[in-house]
Parts: C-alpha cells; structure tokens; sequence
C-alpha cells in the first residue's frame, strides 16, 4: 500500500514506437548511460536499466550486457523551434552509380560532411550549480548549415557548439529533438558546406564495407574507422523503445554518436548512436538507418515533431528496482502513472493491461500500443490499492 501524498515522482513521458518488423527476434538489452565529466570524459556508470520483459515470442534471447549510448545522456527536450521550410535545401537525394570507391576517396568525400559536437550541461544539487561538458558528433545534411545528430548527444544542453572539418565554429540552435528515435536537427548560420548524400540503407547487405566517421572520446574529430555491416536489421530495445538498427564491427566510441556510417560509395547509410563494450564484447557497433532517419527528420524540420505517433495523455515512471520502488515509495515493480490528462486515472496508479494484454513495464506498454493508430480506443486496466480498475481511452497524436 502507499500514500499518494508520498508518490514521489519525477514525471516524464514515453511514448510507443512502432515496429517496423514484428516477426523479429528481440535483443533485450541492459544499459547503460555514460555521462562524461568536465574533465575530459571522466565519466563513469551513473544509470542502470533492469533488462525488461521479451515482448517478442519463443525463447527469451540472450541479453547483450554493456550496450551504451555512445555519448552523454539521454534525456528530453522541449520548447523546440520549427524550421522557415522556405529556406530549407532539403536533403542531398541518392546517387545513382554503383561505382565503388577506396577507403581513401570515400573519407576525402565524406569527411567535411561530418562536424565535432561540444555541449554544455546544467545540474543542480540543492542550491550548487554544477556546469558538465559533453561531446559527440553530426552529419551536415544541408549546405546552409542544418545538421543531423543523436537527441542524447544534446539532451539538457544549455550550449551546443559546432566545429566543421576545416576548424570553423559555430554556435548552434536545435532546431527540434526527438528521443524516441534518437535524432535531433540542428542549424548553425553557415554557407557553402559539404552536405552528405543519403544513400538507400535498405540496399545494404550483411559484409558489405563501411567507414565510420565522427569524433570518439570528444577530442579525435575527423576519425575514420572501417569495417563490415555485421546486420541490416538487429532489433535492439533502449530505454524501453524499439530500435531497428544496422550493426558494424567498425570502430566506435564515446563521442562517435551522431557520426555517420557510409557505404563504399561515399554515401551515408546511417547515423551511428550505440555500442556493446565491457570486457567481453569487440565489434559490436550499431547505427540508425537513413532510411528511418531521412523520415524522422523531414518531420522534425516541418512539424518540429514527428507524426502519426499516439498519445494516451499518461505521464509514466517505469520503476523495476528495488532501489527505484525505495525512492517513490511503492512495495512493487511495474508501470506506474504519474500524471494524466484523463480524470478516471489517480498518480500512483500502476498499468496492468492494455486491452487485456499484461504490461509489467515500458516495453510491454509500448508493445501492446504498436499496432494502435491515432483515434483508436483503447481500455486501460490499473491496480489501485487492492482493485483493480478498467477505464477507456481514446488515442490523440502525440505533439511534445
């Protein structure tokens, strides 16, 4: 039993991502977040996630232990800017020749087109400010100065700064953020750049070359490391959303988040964002496809969000530790609401069912909204004391 009066929670929200292949096999994955300090990256592990419930079916996989986010933290963002689509070139559209390059002309290529992320980070502790710097990397996706990135290199930033190939810097405006996706636009007020070529990340097959590029550690911009595509479709769940996302043995460390991966025609098949490290783990890199970037942006330079994602007004805390249910005061692990749009539903009130589908945590709330649209109704069963309680919902767009 707990007071609500007691129901400590820092309320965020977290929505459904749809999968784009529901037969798949499911890497459930533990994380962890690297939060670098001012001093030169040394950061340590500050957050560990419980593996979640397998929503997938058959023999629960093994779980790929050390999965990181390559760069700082992973957090949301709001007040975003939507972009003057007037003004917007636009992304550098596929080539057509299947001409393959060397390594060297692939990394003169597509070099410039890859830029050096420095942020700045607030925390409070009590009435101390503390001033954290982070680093990571970006794709120039258009000659007037927009560029592509991960939402956890710049998530909490107060400052983002961007340094080109050639040394040039240049404060930068996020334009809009999206951490489901893990993708974020920025804008710096540039001309003449070298945008990248989006390149048909659906066409690339399992030991194909690629070259990796970015800035590992926050202080090697321009790095370029090579190496295969080890999958094209390696489903991988962080913080409780899906990702489809392409693996590569290449190289990739702190900082490389944001980079690009590109095929041996210089053009750019996905924007790297994890990696597997720990002791026992070599080669396990992995990158957002452009196919499902080169979406999530369009729609973050004109809607400053992206569409058709359903909103079931809750604020949600996925409490799943011993330690989480100490710190919000409840006796079990579950889906606990925080807030809510819809009257029927109290804080403290913890998701058992989506139309009768268990849910035991985020993933499996996330996995039984998959397949919903905006509009549909759905009926949300919760555990209240010692009832239970069933109320119908309709699904609105989600908009930050």
């Amino acid at each position: 039993m707990y007071d609500s009066h007691d129901f400590n929670f820092e309320v965020y929200r977290r929505q459904r991502k749809p999968r784009r292949n529901g037969g798949k096999t499911v890497l459930i994955v533990l994380l962890f977040v690297l939060i670098s300090a001012s001093a030169g990256f040394a950061g340590g592990l500050v957050m560990t996630l419980a593996l979640p419930n397998w929503v997938g079916g058959g023999a629960v996989p093994q779980p790929l232990e050390h999965l990181q986010l390559i760069s700082e933290t992973y957090a949301e963002l709001g007040g975003v800017t939507v972009g003057d689509e007037d003004n917007f070139s636009g992304i550098i559209p596929l080539t057509t020749g299947e001409a393959q390059l060397t390594a060297p002309e692939v990394a003169r290529i597509v070099t410039p087109s890859v830029v050096e992320i420095q942020t700045e980070v607030v925390t409070s502790a009590g009435r101390v400010e503390q001033v954290r710097e982070g680093a990571g990397s970006g794709v120039i996706i258009s000659a007037d100065g927009y560029i592509v990135t991960n939402s956890h290199v710049i998530a909490g930033a107060r400052a983002i700064n961007v340094r080109l190939n050639d040394g040039r810097q240049h404060s930068a405006e996020l334009i809009a953020d999206d951490p489901r996706s893990d993708l974020a636009l920025l804008k710096i007020e540039a001309d003449d750049l070298t945008p990248a070529v989006f390149g048909d990340s659906d066409m690339m097959m399992v030991a194909e070359p690629v070259l990796a590029v970015g800035n590992p550690l926050g202080a090697l911009g321009g790095t370029v490391t090579g190496g295969l595509i080890s999958a094209t479709d390696r489903d991988i769940i962080i913080a409780g959303e899906l990702m489809t996302l392409l693996q590569t043995d290449a190289a990739v460390n702190r900082g490389n988040s944001g980079g690009g991966l590109f095929n041996m025609r210089g053009e750019l098949i996905g924007i790297v964002n994890a990696k597997s490290g720990g002791p026992d783990v070599e080669g396990l890199g992995f990158a957002i496809p452009t196919n499902t970037a080169s979406q999530v942006i369009d729609d973050l330079f004109t809607y400053g969000f992206v569409r058709g994602r359903v909103d079931t007004g809750f604020a949600l805390v996925d409490i799943q530790t011993p330690m989480a249910a100490m710190r919000y005061n409840v006796g079990q692990a579950g889906l606990y609401i925080a807030d809510s749009v819809h009257s029927e539903f109290r804080q403290g009130d913890r998701i058992t069912a989506i139309d009768g589908r268990a849910v035991t945590n985020l993933t499996s709330f996330n996995a039984a909204l998959a397949s919903r649209a905006v509009g549909d109704s759905v009926s949300v069963t919760v555990a209240r004391g010692n009832e239970n309680v069933t109320h119908s919902i309709v699904l609105v767009e989600f908009r930050p």
